[in-house]
């Protein structure tokens, strides 16, 4: 007898809001069968993606360059994810610049460039530079603000909306669905604004959503925080699913000498100004202060905070960090000073998870962050130690309008931990993990490559990097080699027609810290995309049947026709 699953978590279906409809393309036909309109209460389409940072857009695009029909939600009014919504700019390998991303990575990238060199006032010598990089931050080649990347974005899906190839449901977020005969048969999504429910049916759907979210509600197994017994010579000593890394309420600031945009005290900052992290091997003192646990010696580090220059001797200018707009790149008048994004490891809330938790709780924690973070702005407008001994910089101005919020604050929280599916494949840190695969090999770490996977579909490179968890684990980062994307890690050990996109793929929680980055997110959907495109041309109705040695094989093809890279070059 076939199993059914049904999970309801909100209201009966209602009639939706007026949504703009998927209209007739080349395959009219079809049309009424997978890409109509469900009377007045949703859509058929080829392919649902659930989520829309950077994963959901990278395989609609791969969906829709192949002729399908899309559907893709979000949950705030930003597409984009951690590059928009949560207003991080991208953390990158030091190769990005030549390889090591997909070709529509690499357009997003040069995009946002020419955005600036377009519709921004660039002095000549900035405009001039072919890798511009509008902030001058040191955490990446491209620091710039949310705002140009939502653009670039959006102009990339923007030829698919006329012909309603591509349905675009912003602020829509899943609240049910039905599953039956390990298949994914419909989802449900709930207008934000007006409450309503919107139906999606397909025969193909995608999880793109930040923390795994049609996990749970379509039945398909998954795992969450640190696991046990993996072999890995950094799993944690804590094991256990309530062992996840710390997330971040983001903000944007600027720099205007001699004004004075000091908050009020925050709610919560009694509690924040004197907090002390309880954490193993022991944080060194107070969360908001200049001290903190070096991720990779390991021992504490006071790093520096100047919003008027570099000060000399001091390791790291927090300011120029993640700083997005540097003054100095535009016109006179264009910024009144240089603007930076707070992404910090002294705003990292690590008391709490969205993940394993009621709502209730998860929102909880969600407004503790946002107190952390300006609580944090606070203490660096009156508290933090200045190069010339004073106290604290007041011109340092909160940016609600380079994020869109009232509050100041990212629209959504920067998450690093979602939950996993349980995958055909999980790659460990046996894998990727320079020190592991040094051993195993018997070489040295310098000479070290990752394992090889016949069934690659990208690459990407990063450290693990696992910020401090709720379980009280500190920092670890530790270099890894240049690794691949297995498709094994892609596909779940037993849901047929639901696929992952975004860090919810097959990794420990170990190894989640070098796959959870942008650049491997969209390569990691694009592939996905285009798995789903192969799976409906060659009518292979089952996630299993993409294994297949021949079928890989075609999968890798379109792949390389797309402008993936499959392995890293010599």
């Amino acid at each position: 007898m076939n199993r059914r699953r049904f999970v309801q978590l909100g209201a009966a279906l209602a009639a939706t809001a007026p949504l703009l409809s998927l209209g007739t393309g080349t395959a009219r036909a079809a049309d009424e069968r997978v890409a109509g309109r469900l009377g007045q209460g949703g859509f058929r389409c080829d392919v649902a993606i659930i989520g829309g940072g950077l994963g959901g857009i990278a395989a609609a695009l791969s969906a829709l360059k192949s002729g399908l029909k899309v559907v893709l939600t979000e949950e705030t009014d930003w597409i984009g994810g951690q590059l928009t919504s949560q207003a991080v700019p991208p953390d990158e390998h030091r190769w990005i610049e030549s390889q090591g991303c997909t070709k529509t990575y690499r357009q997003l990238r040069h995009g946002i460039r020419d955005y600036y060199r377009r519709h921004y006032p660039l002095t000549d010598a900035a405009k001039a530079r072919v890798d511009l990089n509008p902030g001058n931050g040191s955490v990446s080649a491209l620091c710039h603000e949310p705002r140009v990347a939502l653009a670039e974005l959006e102009g990339l899906l923007a030829p698919y909306v006329p012909d309603g190839r591509l349905v675009l449901l912003r602020e829509h977020r899943p609240v049910s669905a039905v599953a039956e005969a390990d298949r994914v048969q419909q989802v449900t999504v709930r207008n934000l604004r007006t409450g309503r429910d919107v139906s999606l049916e397909a025969p193909w759907f995608i999880d793109a959503t930040e923390l795994g979210d049609l996990l749970p509600l379509t039945g398909t197994e998954f795992v969450t925080g640190a696991e046990a017994g993996t072999g890995e010579l950094h799993a944690s000593a804590r094991p256990g699913p309530s062992n996840q890394q710390s997330f971040v309420s983001c903000f944007i600031i600027d720099h205007v000498p001699g004004e004075e945009h000091v908050i009020d005290p925050p709610r919560d900052w009694a509690f924040w100004k004197n907090h002390v992290p309880n954490l193993t091997p022991a944080w060194p003192g107070r969360l908001l202060d200049l001290t903190y646990f070096h991720p990779q010696r390991r021992v504490p580090v006071t790093l520096g905070f100047n919003p008027e220059g570099d000060t000399p001797g001091v390791p790291l200018n927090l300011w120029r960090y993640r700083r997005i707009a540097a003054k100095a790149n535009f016109q006179p008048g264009t910024y009144p000073g240089d603007v930076s994004l707070i992404n910090w490891p002294q705003n990292d809330y690590m008391l709490g998870n969205l993940v394993g938790v009621s709502e209730a709780e998860a929102q909880k924690h969600v407004a503790s962050a946002k107190q952390l973070s300006l609580s944090l702005l606070y203490w660096l407008q009156t508290g933090v130690p200045r190069p010339d001994g004073g106290q604290g910089w007041p011109g340092l101005r909160l940016r609600k309008d380079l994020v869109g919020t009232e509050d100041g604050l990212a629209k959504s929280c920067y998450v690093r931990e979602a939950r996993r599916i349980r995958a055909r494949f999980t790659v460990l840190e046996q894998h990727v993990g320079l020190a592991m695969r040094a051993k195993a090999t018997g070489v040295k770490e310098a000479e070290a490559k990752a394992a090889e996977f016949a069934d690659t579909v990208g690459i990407g490179s990063y450290p693990i990097d696992l910020h401090p968890s709720s379980a009280g684990d500190n920092y670890t980062d530790f270099p890894t080699a240049p690794f691949q994307i297995p498709l094994g890690a892609l596909l779940p050990v037993r849901m047929k027609n639901l696929l992952p996109a975004c860090k919810n793929i097959g990794t420990t929680h170990v190894t989640n810290g070098c796959y959870r980055l942008h650049p491997v997110e969209w390569n990691i959907g694009e592939a996905v995309g285009a798995a789903v495109a192969l799976a409906l041309r060659k009518k292979l109705g089952t996630s299993e049947a993409l294994a297949k040695r021949n079928t890989v094989g075609e999968l890798q093809a379109d792949l390389v026709k797309l402008g993936v890279e499959l392995a890293w070059k010599a």
